[in-house]
């Protein structure tokens, strides 16, 4: 379809190159505040202010808002870090091919730090006035569970009616309408070693210990229910000749709301009280990181207002959900009603062949300027 912004997507597109092709891995503070300062510049052009949030490893987070603002009610919340490590631009950057964008966090989300930066300027240049009335947090350390933004998110949110969250759509274009939770925890496993031939007797295998509680950790995994529990990394042992007497399982859960938390950290914490392996000992450690984003009534609400702007520029919204986390949990978790997706639509992030599909860069501008309008009326 063709769209208003179309004239700029050129402009855009040499835009996100620009960003892409700055190293800005979660752990590269120089790449991702060389971005903040891109950004801080190009908004404070547009008479916004921006106040810088120090960091001393992660990089900077910025604060935005216009300075007419008045008790802004929609919080937009994007991230400038990627998986990616340094070096990455070096070996792959922005490229296009055909009608996609390829390069490292090309989606994920360098063309949402773009959109709506360019929806900011839409509202301006029409005469809308709906850029008075967000408060924008770009944060530098959602690709690691925002650490050190997660409380200034949650407090910003506070007194908020809407929250837009800037992650790409879905590869169909669907919005994200919930999130499951999700936590880390580290089971760490303490036995006696012993050599396997001589005397294997005397040990206490911290391997075999680990082995019975990977398995009962994995029967916890309800899919129907939205729980999963997996042990995603394991490591120990000195030698293949020696028993082991330590052994770690790095153990990642999901859950579909915040209830099913307590129940199933008390199972886990059953599962840890005992040892199947006599003299091995056991630690449990860890927390939830990210409470799951729930579909609530407010979301619906804004769903359909977004939907109902969609209809109004010939985009088709709907809604899904997914089991990876974002910033939209913390957000939601203050009960202000959240939305996410609201980047432009590609695929593959985290990934060699992370992709933007072009055609959605400006229609996607176009419905977040609206929504933002529409919101502020």
């Amino acid at each position: 379809m063709s769209c208003v912004l179309d004239e700029k997507q050129e402009e855009m597109l040499q835009f996100i190159e620009q960003l892409v092709n700055i190293d800005s891995g979660s752990y590269v503070k120089d790449g991702i505040d060389t971005i903040g300062l891109i950004m801080k510049g190009h908004y404070e052009k547009l008479g916004f202010l921006v106040e810088t949030i120090p960091q001393e490893e992660n990089g900077n987070h910025l604060i935005i808002q216009h300075q007419d603002a008045v008790d802004p009610k929609i919080i937009i919340v994007a991230h400038m870090d990627t998986v990616f490590p340094k070096g990455t631009v070096a070996k792959r950057p922005f490229r296009i091919e055909e009608d996609r964008a390829y390069g490292p966090g090309v989606v994920d989300m360098k063309s949402s730090l773009v959109e709506l930066l360019y929806a900011i300027k839409y509202m301006k240049e029409e005469g809308f006035e709906g850029y008075k009335n967000v408060q924008i947090i770009l944060n530098s350390d959602e690709e690691i569970g925002s650490p050190t933004s997660r409380s200034l998110i949650m407090e910003k949110a506070q007194g908020k009616e809407f929250a837009l969250i800037m992650e790409p759509a879905r590869k169909d274009g669907s919005l994200v309408s919930a999130r499951r939770g999700g936590g880390h925890y580290t089971l760490i496993v303490k036995g006696k070693s012993a050599h396997a031939g001589i005397e294997p007797e005397k040990g206490r295998s911290a391997i075999e210990e680990l082995a019975h509680k990977v398995i009962q950790l994995h029967h916890l995994t309800d899919h129907p229910k939205g729980i999963s529990v997996n042990v995603g990394m394991i490591e120990g042992g000195s030698a293949y000749n020696t028993v082991s007497s330590k052994a770690v399982a790095h153990i990642d859960i999901r859950i579909a709301q915040m209830d099913q938390a307590k129940s199933l950290l008390e199972k886990m914490q059953e599962i840890c009280s005992s040892t199947s392996v006599p003299g091995t000992k056991i630690k449990l450690t860890g927390e939830i990181g990210r409470p799951p984003m729930e579909k609530t009534e407010q979301t619906k609400s804004l769903l359909e207002i977004i939907r109902k702007v969609g209809e109004e520029i010939g985009i088709k919204v709907s809604d899904t959900s997914t089991g990876g986390g974002s910033d939209a949990s913390f957000t939601a978790a203050t009960g202000v009603a959240t939305v996410d997706g609201l980047g432009p639509v590609g695929g593959n992030a985290h990934s060699d062949e992370e992709y933007l599909e072009i055609p959605t860069l400006t229609e996607r501008t176009l419905l977040l300027a609206k929504t933002i309008q529409k919101l502020s009326e």
